[in-house]
């Protein structure tokens, strides 16, 4: 393998997948949801960065091109398993979540198939609108945990009374209640709409994918 920075970066954001799983393992929430937020992040950075500097550079390799979609994936997939897992297994949360694993799979599963003949399978604008839609679907929803955890933290001890009068107008906001439950209710909804249209592109480009490749899986007589 050829350890040019942008392999590296390709790599380092390969091994961030997983390590976005492995900081609610080791760490208590919000703080899991904090370190999971800027992981993912600094990582979807990266997807924008090894690409361009490797054309930049014309550094592109034949392991980059290999590990770069593996590592799209698997930022969006094990994301996707930690924000659901935590979750309360909304169906608006989960249907968009369950198009998005399954077209990654099976479009997966498809090249494989197809071996060399997968070239013809070639990442077209749409399916790059598709991964950044994504993943700022999953940053804000990650984002949407950190605002629900410094509001539980915010109101433990309270009366369901004490809640609502403080976010009522009736006793003063010392501890930022409001700004709090805006944040998560808006990050929530930014997030779902977001996934949503993910979803939405993750299925159009799925069936082109499929669309493409229908010649090539037709029965020799």
């Amino acid at each position: 393998m050829k350890w040019n920075i942008p392999n590296i970066l390709t790599v380092l954001r390969l091994l961030a997948a997983p390590a976005v799983a492995v900081m609610f393992l080791y760490f208590t929430r919000p703080y899991a949801d904090w370190f999971a937020l800027l992981l993912f992040v600094s990582a979807a950075v990266t997807d924008w960065f090894d690409g361009y500097l490797a054309r930049a550079w014309k550094q592109e390799t034949k392991i980059g091109t290999m590990l770069d979609p593996i590592a799209d994936k698997a930022m969006v997939v094990i994301a996707l398993m930690v924000i659901i897992g935590f979750s309360s297994w909304s169906p608006w949360l989960v249907l968009p979540a369950t198009v998005i694993l399954f077209r990654e799979v099976f479009v997966s599963g498809l090249r494989e198939y197809l071996g060399d003949t997968a070239g013809t399978l070639k990442v077209t604008k749409l399916a790059k609108w598709k991964t950044t839609f994504q993943m700022t679907a999953i940053a804000v929803l990650f984002a949407q945990g950190v605002f629900e955890h410094y509001l539980g933290m915010s109101v433990f001890g309270m009366d369901n009374a004490m809640v609502q009068a403080i976010l009522n107008g009736e006793e003063e906001d010392v501890l930022g209640l409001g700004w709090k439950l805006f944040g998560m209710e808006w990050t929530g909804r930014a997030g779902l709409w977001l996934l949503w249209i993910a979803a939405a592109l993750t299925a159009i480009t799925g069936w082109d994918y499929f669309r493409k490749s229908v010649p090539y899986l037709k029965e020799t007589s």
